[in-house]
């Protein structure tokens, strides 16, 4: 056993790695963007198609059904025809898609381009990670994924100030055609760069386990939308959500009794992937639960519009994408255990006086509480990637990858459905709304320090 506390190697990375590793966050950064963007533009598509909100918004949720459904299949793709070429033929559905939806005329085939979009995007960020985590090994995992971390954990959080600033001087159709030029940048650079191998026994394709996993993750996600944007639980959405609990049931049960498992379910006996597995959830929760309560706490407790409440983000958006790469270095150098407490506690601390007080602190202490949180989202979220990844052999990567990425997804739809429905119940006394919005984020942020103990006294088995 070795402890999860500073690595033996710190190795330079060299030039090559780095080209690939930036490459890699082009795509990550599309398909991260495209989760946000489009929130900001759904009353312009609704009104320019002469559509209903009701309809306009299965652009958002086909979206996110289609990345559930999606991501369980990275992992044996990868594995069966290599992981570069599927990142490549995923980021070349997703631009193609991107142009499906820039172009389209009617709300069904809007939707249709967004499923689209969603199942490449599903593919893309844990294809990308999988490629980087094979190149540099266990003891530099920290710098790669804090590069990516870039835009997996601050694409989102632009993303209403692009969609403002694009709503602002253009159409909404531009709101997709921006992933086009990324894409072809992404396509052109990744076919110098990307490798070609793959496993020489890939096992063959679980189907049982895929229908039973890509249908509870789809009900799931689902459900927690519907909640959200019910901002009550009925008896449809407790339907829904009975029957994503039975589908996720019958995959374990199918899982342990194959030889050829889809996803590889005893990577959770060991401590430090449980530990890391646990960090994800949490970190999901807290990156798209702020989200939510973000925007909405300037829209609605401020009185901003789309654009100017963009602008207000800016600063949370911006300490995200700064502290990313420097949290995977201080990751590589001393292990995750530190950065994930203190990101933790800084969670807790920015979050708290927003709880007690969300409307009558000062915009300057507001902006600086915020800035303080975007640094505690990549102290959050590096380590709990590192720490998982690190805990499983070469083979295993792809498969651990997979099972963190569905966990993330898990928490960000329970975190942003808990927040929505939060503030939907008390739109008549917003002090109260976002007080309790508030405590909720704290309460993930107690849960995302509890996870960084864990990390501290996991260790990894060799």
């Amino acid at each position: 056993m070795t402890p999860t506390t500073a690595p033996a190697t710190s190795d330079r990375i060299d030039r090559a790695t780095w080209r690939l590793c930036w490459v890699v966050v082009l795509g990550a950064f599309a398909s991260g963007l495209d989760a946000s963007i489009v929130n900001i533009g759904l009353d312009s598509i609704t009104t320019q198609m002469g559509s209903t909100l009701s309809t306009t918004q299965w652009i958002v949720s086909g979206y996110l059904l289609a990345l559930a459904v999606s991501l369980p299949m990275a992992g044996w793709l990868g594995r069966r025809f290599g992981a570069g070429p599927v990142w490549l033929t995923a980021l070349g559905f997703f631009t193609a898609a991107s142009l499906a939806c820039a172009v389209a005329s009617t709300p069904e085939g809007l939707i249709a381009a967004r499923i689209a979009q969603g199942l490449a995007g599903g593919v893309l960020i844990p294809t990308g990670q999988a490629i980087l985590g094979a190149a540099v090994g266990p003891h530099r995992l920290g710098r790669v994924m804090g590069v990516l971390g870039i835009a997996v954990s601050a694409a989102p959080a632009i993303g209403p100030l692009v969609g403002g600033l694009v709503l602002h001087s253009l159409t909404w159709p531009w709101l997709f055609a921006i992933n086009i030029p990324i894409g072809i940048a992404g396509i052109a650079l990744g076919r110098r760069v990307m490798p070609c191998s793959r496993s020489s026994d890939p096992g063959p394709l679980h189907w049982a386990g895929l229908a039973t996993i890509s249908a509870g993750l789809a009900l799931l996600v689902l459900a927690t939308t519907r909640w959200g944007d019910a901002g009550r639980i009925d008896p449809t959405t407790v339907a829904i959500g009975a029957g994503a609990a039975l589908s996720l049931a019958a995959f374990v049960v199918a899982t342990r009794r194959t030889s050829h498992p889809l996803l590889d379910l005893n990577l959770y006996r060991l401590p430090a992937f449980r530990a890391g597995s646990t960090a994800a959830v949490f970190s999901g929760a807290l990156v798209f639960g702020s989200g939510v309560v973000h925007a909405l706490y300037f829209q609605l407790g401020h009185g901003q519009g789309p654009l100017q409440a963009g602008i207000s983000l800016v600063g949370v958006a911006a300490a995200t994408a700064v502290t990313a790469p420097l949290a995977g270095q201080w990751i590589d150098r001393r292990g995750p255990a530190p950065a994930a407490i203190v990101g933790g506690l800084l969670a807790v601390t920015t979050t708290l006086p927003l709880a007690l007080d969300p409307l009558g602190l000062p915009t300057p202490a507001v902006q600086l509480a915020l800035v303080a949180y975007g640094i505690s989202v990549s102290l959050v979220a590096i380590p709990a990637g590192v720490t998982a990844y690190a805990a499983v052999s070469s083979r295993e990567l792809s498969d651990a990858i997979t099972q963190v990425n569905i966990l993330q997804r898990i928490g960000g739809s329970l975190g942003g459905a808990v927040c929505a429905v939060i503030i939907a119940s008390h739109t008549g006394d917003l002090p109260t709304a976002f007080r309790l919005a508030f405590c909720a984020l704290t309460v993930g942020a107690v849960g995302s320090l509890c996870a960084a103990t864990m990390i501290a006294s996991s260790t990894v088995r060799r």
